[in-house]
């Protein structure tokens, strides 16, 4: 086992030891509480929130790349490739506008809570799955496709067995990115009353205890960072099994 796995597990074994049972790390959090503050943040169980913000991104990430992926497939058909400056803006929307205008407009159409908070991240999501997936498809070994029409496959054969097999690796890169981009940007859901992490930051900007703000953002952090390194792990994976060499895109 290598160090930086040590390391990995380590952290992960203290996040949910913290999450588990919070004031235990009480000593660790109490110089940054101004006299009278706690040094915990206990409104909310830190596990429920933990779960909740991690849903929430799950299921934004998921739904982006459903869509951001049945576009790039729709692009790079023939049927479908007049389609690509259209589908290209749709996927550019969320970038063009912030979560924080997005979440804006839909709260006086979905309400306060979560589902405004999905939308966001859904859009803000979409561009680099689609952009990966748009560059997996469109860079595939010339002498593959051209194999697989010669073994009689028809277009859809070729898409499930060769081509999306092989452009796997860079849409799970698009996949990756997206992931850790919603997962940060989910602490905003908390302005609109979702229930995520940013609660907790939330809360220390109000009352000025930076305690409070510090076991947000940490929880946030190694939540992002251990779940850029699994998401990477299984995209070098594919890329053995493919017999690809790693890229990043």
């Amino acid at each position: 086992m290598s160090v930086g796995m040590i390391v990995r597990l380590a952290v992960l074994a203290v996040l949910v030891a913290f999450l588990a049972a919070p004031q235990s790390f009480a000593f660790v959090f109490a110089p940054l509480a101004k006299p009278g503050q706690p040094p915990i943040y206990l409104q909310t169980g830190l596990v429920n929130l933990t779960l909740n913000h991690l849903m929430i991104t799950a299921i934004a990430t998921v739904a982006a790349a459903i869509v951001a992926i049945g576009l790039a497939i729709l692009v790079t058909r023939p049927v479908g490739a007049e389609f690509l400056p259209l589908s290209r803006s749709l996927a550019n929307v969320g970038q063009t506008f912030p979560p924080v205008a997005v979440l804006a407009i839909a709260v006086p159409l979905l309400g306060f809570g979560t589902a405004p908070t999905l939308v966001a991240l859904f859009l803000y999501g979409l561009l680099p799955i689609f952009e990966n997936a748009l560059t997996g498809l469109t860079t595939l070994p010339p002498a593959v496709t051209e194999a697989a029409r010669g073994m009689g496959m028809t277009g859809p054969q070729r898409l499930v067995s060769v081509e999306l097999p092989l452009a796997a690796p860079v849409i799970l890169g698009g996949i990756r990115l997206s992931a850790v981009i919603g997962l940060s940007t989910a602490t905003i859901g908390s302005t609109v009353a979702a229930s995520t992490l940013g609660e907790v930051i939330i809360a220390g900007l109000l009352s000025d205890n930076i305690a409070y703000i510090l076991q947000g953002g940490i929880v946030v952090g190694i939540l992002a960072v251990l779940i850029y390194d699994c998401l990477s792990a299984l995209e070098r994976v594919l890329m053995r099994r493919t017999g690809q060499e790693s890229r990043d895109v």
